[in-house]
């Protein structure tokens, strides 16, 4: 899987297996589909991430460095301003004025189709945009996570089938 990220973790474009793996994200009709609007404001991402603490802290430690970077950001002010009012655990870890970027790790994912994913990712600047990141992840070889990941795949080509053949 992998996603184009903007410093706001705005989801701008992914793979198939990207979408496959973050399908409930795009369920939020608000576009571009947010990663911290997920995280905070729906009720299933703390099914979604096995470890939501550990994500939640790393996601406002994200924001408040990019709020650092770039202050007068609007969409920024915005969305901190909406995850704030809408949000205790935001509110809480915001106040905390923790300041991170990480750009590997990996993330505890339990998907409603394949079920439990441990998935080490790494996340790189473009080139062209410094503002965006490639972030990709991966699945150790032999290893549970990998045979859900195709299953996935599977899945999502599928589904893909499906909906192209009703067209």
């Amino acid at each position: 899987p992998a996603f184009v990220l903007n410093r706001r973790l705005d989801i701008l474009t992914a793979n198939d297996l990207g979408l496959a793996l973050y399908s409930p994200i795009y369920t939020d009709p608000v576009r571009p589909p947010n990663n911290a609007r997920f995280i905070f404001l729906d009720p299933h991402a703390t099914e979604f991430f096995r470890d939501w603490n550990k994500v939640a802290n790393d996601t406002v430690a994200l924001l408040r460095a990019e709020a650092g970077r770039n202050p007068y950001d609007r969409q920024l002010s915005d969305l901190i301003g909406e995850l704030s009012t809408r949000s205790d655990a935001f509110r809480v870890r915001w106040a905390a004025h923790n300041v991170q970027i990480h750009t590997t790790g990996v993330k505890l994912i339990h998907h409603p189709v394949v079920g439990d994913l441990d998935l080490p990712f790494e996340s790189f600047p473009l080139a062209a945009d410094p503002s965006q990141s490639l972030l990709t992840y991966t699945a150790e070889p032999g290893s549970p996570s990998q045979d859900a990941l195709s299953l996935l795949a599977s899945w999502a080509a599928s589904t893909a089938h499906h909906s192209n053949a009703s067209e």
